[in-house]
């Protein structure tokens, strides 16, 4: 799971192979208000560095952000990303208040391990939303979407430091294990390397909308956004 030396320089890496943080927060915020039209309150769920957080602040009135890794916390408090950062588990947070939006970005869900993991994830997002709120789930790619042996290299400098990112994903069983190397340099550090690997469950486009529905919820799958990967948008009835 993300460590410190990731956390340091992630956005750095993904806004620079082109990601666009403002974007997608504004294509969840279309959806999210299209359901819910009063909605003000948002917590994203694995928030990380707070990328899409601090977007989504600029959206809603009132927003949190809650994310397992203690390194990409302190990242997102050091921007001031949100106002309140919880440190807590997708699949048994309790907060003891409701949001008219939850949301879970870039793939993140996809660090569950197992279909009960999802359904644990998704009851915990369904118990803390108000009545009538929205879910907003960025997912991982889908079993026949994923490219076996994918292999992405990207460089980046920003602010006199370079990172050279390369990964390589292949299928291993019902998920994908993606083995990242980067080395990054700078004039007074010089060159350090580090590597990543990362088990992201393949859960197909039906076990998220069982998922959904399971927790009360129903669901919509936009396609073609957030990078082709799509979008699953439900609604606690």
């Amino acid at each position: 799971m993300y460590g410190a030396e990731l956390a340091e320089i992630y956005e750095l890496v993904h806004r620079g192979r082109g990601k666009n943080y403002a974007t997608e927060t504004t294509e969840v915020a279309k959806h999210v208000w299209a359901r819910k039209p009063d909605a003000a309150s948002l917590l994203d769920v694995a928030c990380g560095t707070g990328g899409h957080l601090a977007f989504f602040a600029e959206l809603f009135d009132d927003v949190e952000g809650l994310d397992m890794s203690e390194a990409m916390l302190a990242v997102a408090r050091r921007r001031r990303a949100a106002r309140t950062l919880h440190h807590g588990d997708m699949r048994t947070f309790a907060l003891d208040r409701r949001f008219d939006a939850i949301t879970c970005m870039f793939g993140s869900i996809g660090y569950l391990a197992s279909a009960a993991e999802l359904d644990a994830a998704l009851a915990r997002f369904a118990g803390h939303l108000v009545p009538g709120g929205v879910v907003a789930i960025d997912p991982w790619w889908f079993p026949e979407t994923f490219i076996e042996g994918y292999v992405s290299a990207d460089v980046v400098t920003v602010d006199e430091r370079t990172v050279a990112r390369v990964s390589h994903s292949r299928r291993e069983g019902d998920a994908s294990r993606m083995h990242v190397h980067y080395v990054v340099a700078d004039a007074r550090s010089g060159a350090r390397h580090f590597t990543e690997t990362h088990l992201i469950s393949l859960f197909p486009r039906a076990g998220y909308e069982a998922a959904f529905r399971r927790a009360g919820l129903t669901v919509d799958y936009i396609g073609g956004v957030q990078s082709g990967r799509g979008l699953f948008v439900g609604q606690r009835d």
